[in-house]
């Protein structure tokens, strides 16, 4: 299996590019603020979902990755908060994203709390 096969992945790719469509629609003030941020975070989560299935003949490592990605997604959840608070989405929207991000959040837990079932050996 490719780490592009992994049903977090997917949804974390998916999600990420879904707040990339939604920002471009951000205010020009919030370019290196805001909208730098939740695009960052919510990329971040991919990344470290990738680089963990790399990682996984380190069992400390696979999980460690992991949780970066689950700080990161946790991190995507208070901008989209922001976003709201902000009125630059509505709450439509937000449901819509945050929703995914809850999703991914719990497709990472499954993971961390079955490594054996992604070829780490425990």
């Amino acid at each position: 299996m490719d780490f592009k096969d992994l049903l977090a992945y997917k949804k974390s790719f998916d999600l990420a590019m879904k707040i990339f469509e939604v920002t471009k629609r951000f205010p020009k003030e919030e370019t290196y603020a805001l909208t730098d941020q939740i695009r960052r975070s919510s990329r971040s989560v991919t990344a470290n979902i990738s680089e963990s299935y790399r990682k996984r003949k380190y069992p400390k490592h696979f999980v460690s990755k992991l949780t970066d990605s689950d700080a990161e997604n946790s991190e995507t959840q208070t901008w989209l908060e922001f976003s709201l608070a902000c009125k630059y989405i509505d709450q439509t929207t937000f449901e819509e994203l945050n929703s995914l991000s809850l999703e991914v959040g719990n497709l990472i837990h499954y993971m961390i709390h079955n490594p054996g079932k992604f070829g780490v050996n425990e």
